[in-house]
């Protein structure tokens, strides 16, 4: 098993994309730019449908299975993902070709690099080209930047920030430069959330399981978050129309949230009492 928590060391990687020259921004009333945007409150779950609570119950107690069969073994979701790769580098893939399911066109990698605090790596999923629905678009916008299209355009739906212990402790939505995805609007987003399903045993079964739970137990957390990425993009692109804002170096996180599996359920199975 690999041992989380020790510092992540850098490897070789491509240098960045030189940022757009800065404009004089302390004037304007922008929101706040990376790693400092504020977090976002919880969903309520009150108004839910109950079909959807009783999915979301079920997603939550998947996620708790997946954390079962790994505690008995002594293993952990992040330390799945990592076995066998010897030295953690900041950055690089993991696994080192993504996870990718054939069928559904859902995909996934783990890695680390924002050294926030509580933060050991994040995950990032994404759904290809030919699992989208039908009609699906990349937004009409101007970029600097090459995104990828046609059969090569994938969208990024969500990352999930995981703390040294392997457990599940935030959700947040990258700029574009982050991922280097095709940029798909929030309503688009959220229909393809439920086509995310990793469903086979690389590089293990009860992490592909887990990561596909994740996405519908917060289902009502990632659209509010997608929701408020869309508000946060244009409200940069309106103040500064002349630059690329999806390629701003200092415009990483968009939108995040704090999230905690059990606390989830707990309010999804109150909600369902009620009912």
């Amino acid at each position: 098993m690999v041992k989380l928590g020790k510092p992540v060391r850098s490897g070789a990687r491509a240098a960045p994309h030189q940022a757009p020259p800065r404009r004089r921004e302390q004037d304007l009333d922008l929101p706040a730019r990376g790693a400092s945007t504020r977090p976002l409150a919880p969903p309520q779950f009150a108004q839910l449908p109950r079909a959807q609570l009783e999915t979301m119950h079920a997603a939550g107690h998947e996620i708790l299975e997946c954390y079962r069969v790994l505690h008995k073994a002594g293993l952990n979701i992040v330390g799945e993902v990592l076995r066998g790769t010897g030295t953690f580098y900041e950055y690089n893939h993991y696994p080192e070709d993504d996870v990718f399911d054939a069928d559904t066109h859902a995909q996934y990698y783990y890695h680390a690099h924002r050294g926030l605090a509580g933060e050991h790596g994040h995950f990032h999923t994404f759904l290809r080209r030919a699992g989208m629905p039908h009609g699906a678009r990349p937004l009409d916008a101007p970029h600097s930047e090459p995104w990828p299209q046609g059969d090569d355009a994938l969208a990024h739906l969500a990352a999930i920030a995981m703390d040294g212990y392997g457990i599940p402790i935030g959700l947040f939505a990258p700029n574009r430069w982050v991922a280097d995805d095709t940029w798909y609007e929030a309503p688009q987003l959220i229909a393809m959330l439920d086509r995310f399903r990793i469903d086979h045993a690389f590089p293990s079964w009860p992490v592909n399981r887990w990561i596909s739970a994740m996405l519908v137990l917060f289902r009502p957390h990632l659209e509010l978050i997608l929701g408020e990425r869309d508000r946060v993009v244009a409200a940069w692109r309106e103040a500064l129309p002349d630059e690329d804002v999806f390629e701003r170096r200092d415009l990483e996180i968009l939108a995040q949230m704090p999230v905690s599996v059990d606390a989830t359920l707990a309010e999804v199975s109150f909600a369902l009492d009620r009912r």
